[in-house]
């Protein structure tokens, strides 16, 4: 059987990367490369290179991977599947609810294979952590923080579709349940036009507590997901894709002010050792599998869509001051 034709729609920050990727994917032969703007870093390593999207498809590719700013997504994605070609496109799916509906009907009434970049779900650490989901019993919260420097390839989108959507995403696949809820605050702290950090407390379907904190005003860099269980609690690390579990402890205490505390008390820690892939790299394993028909675990144009309507309830929460319902039918 032939390999698989790839190309890459844009070369900036995160499409350089997914070249390197390209190029080394068993059963794919990366073939081209767009970018108006050229490849002057040499990323695309000798393979073609086009202006545009109708000359990339001109290759003869069998799927694509979109990494340009998010207002261009619907654009560039109504051309892949007008054209046949299977798209990934880096998250969010798009810039509000309607384009983003607009794409997934494209890719799914044209029966293509339509994926959205969410990375974090593949990282050792929030796939361990799912895997052993039942260890901690029922689930009582879901907490994150993901904060840092601000990212300078953003220009189109605030902190709450370019970062948040990550745990927005995260926090319902760990979990198996939908928003129901969501209020938050933001803060303009830059002077750019979008949001540049935010504090959302929401709730799942099944009444978990979620609490995200986001901005890229800090010199700490952090990403942590936080489980908290009846049995316990699991403290995920995406940064060094470390796992680590906090028993609730069963150790009697001989202290009176504490042994008067019915609640959790401290238990057995215990630091996972699991097997560290490159999430990237993995991401496009399965949606390579994905576009051969294979059994695959891909982020949906559908969930990414779902995604995108918690991210604007997000954001309306914060301009209203108010809670936010999430139709269950989006």
């Amino acid at each position: 059987m032939s390999n698989l034709r790839a190309g890459l729609v844009g070369l900036g920050m995160m499409g350089r990367h997914h070249a390197r990727v390209l190029a080394s994917l068993p059963g794919v032969d990366f073939v081209g490369v767009s970018d108006p703007a050229g490849d002057a870093q040499g990323v695309a390593q000798g393979r073609t290179v086009v202006a545009s999207v109708e000359e990339l498809i001109a290759l003869g590719i069998d799927y694509a991977m979109v990494a340009v700013p998010t207002i261009y997504h619907l654009e560039i994605g109504r051309q892949l599947a007008a054209a046949g070609i299977h798209a990934m496109v880096e998250k969010p799916l798009s810039h509000d609810t309607l384009t983003s509906k607009e794409l997934t009907k494209a890719f799914s009434d044209a029966g293509l294979v339509g994926a959205v970049g969410h990375i974090e779900r593949y990282n050792p650490s929030l796939q361990e952590a799912r895997r052993r989901l039942e260890q901690i019993g029922s689930l009582y919260q879901v907490v994150t923080r993901r904060q840092g420097p601000f990212p300078a390839r953003i220009a189109d989108v605030g902190v709450v579709k370019d970062l948040a959507t990550h745990d927005i995403d995260l926090t319902s696949w760990i979990t198996g349940q939908p928003y129901a809820s969501v209020s938050a605050r933001t803060a303009l702290r830059t002077g750019r036009v979008h949001e540049d950090l935010v504090a959302v407390v929401g709730t799942l379907a099944d009444g978990t507590v979620t609490n995200h904190l986001v901005n890229w005003l800090s010199p700490l860099k952090e990403r942590v997901t936080i489980l908290t269980g009846e049995k316990g609690a699991f403290v995920a690390d995406t940064l060094t894709a470390d796992l680590t579990f906090y028993a609730n402890g069963t150790v009697t205490s001989g202290w009176d002010e504490i042994a008067q505390f019915r609640g959790v008390s401290e238990g057995d820690v215990i630091r996972y050792a699991i097997a560290k892939h490159e999430p990237l790299r993995m991401e496009h394993e399965h949606f390579r599998d994905a576009v051969l028909g294979k059994h695959s675990d891909i982020v949906t144009m559908e969930q990414g869509l779902a995604t995108v309507v918690v991210a604007e309830a997000i954001i309306e929460s914060a301009n209203t001051h108010s809670t936010v319902m999430i139709p269950r039918s989006s």
